[in-house]
């Protein structure tokens, strides 16, 4: 039988049954810890740190983890916790040094600003490099109150994975790809009707004489169409 825990016992609370020089492995466990985690979130994309740079996010989730296990595990010391908590936030501090002084560090590490869509079409070669899918770009731009491509002038997508969009006057809109999901709908490779339409992928505008099937988009070469509007 395992002997009962002593309340209070400042010993075991703050060091436990481990040597003084443990806590020099904690700080090397929590050094590489935080490289890894800085690692795997710079590979994830943009979408992953949404609103917190990427340093933040190590930050939280490094001191998350370290706050929490000495809270209920009788035989996690306080003491690792504290190396924990002071290497976290030298290597916090230093990386963000060390990225505010290098450019290259910085864009590596952070990315940069993207533009996804200008004049009213997605520019898909940028697009599809980055971690973000149609639905959630329709979703932004609907935050914005956009209703279709045409009234978009530039969209960039920024590095802590926000989208900044920039309109058209109101008088210099042009038909464009609609967003709402009911008229997307409403998409198809067979053109019935005479008119202007804009590619589901992109959003490229053309202009069809009716019947036609299976037209190519001259941007993108995808053949889904939708009814343009403005």
């Amino acid at each position: 039988m395992p002997e009962p825990i002593e309340p209070f016992d400042w010993g075991r609370m703050f060091i436990h049954d481990f040597p003084l020089t443990y806590l020099g492995e904690v700080a090397f466990r929590t050094a590489f810890m935080f490289v890894i985690l800085l690692t795997a979130l710079t590979v994830s994309g943009k979408r992953e740190v949404r609103q917190l740079s990427i340093y933040e996010l190590v930050l939280l989730i490094g001191l998350g983890s370290a706050a929490g296990d000495p809270m209920f595990y009788d035989d996690v010391p306080l003491a690792s916790a504290v190396v924990v908590f002071i290497v976290m936030m030298s290597c916090y501090k230093l990386a963000t040094y060390i990225s505010d002084k290098n450019k290259k560090v910085r864009h590596v590490i952070e990315g940069q600003p993207v533009y996804v869509i200008e004049n009213g079409c997605i520019l898909t070669r940028n697009f599809d490099r980055e971690d973000l899918g149609l639905d959630d770009l329709f979703s932004d731009l609907r935050v914005e109150g956009i209703e279709h491509l045409g009234q978009v002038r530039t969209a960039i997508l920024e590095p802590n994975g926000q989208l900044s969009v920039f309109q058209f006057n109101a008088e210099a809109v042009r038909p464009g790809l609609p967003i709402l999901p009911n008229e997307l709908k409403k998409h198809s490779e067979h053109i019935d009707q005479s008119g202007d339409y804009a590619c589901c992928s992109c959003g490229n505008v053309q202009m069809f004489n009716a019947p036609a099937d299976r037209v190519h988009c001259q941007q993108c070469n995808k053949t889904g169409w939708v009814k343009a509007i403005k």
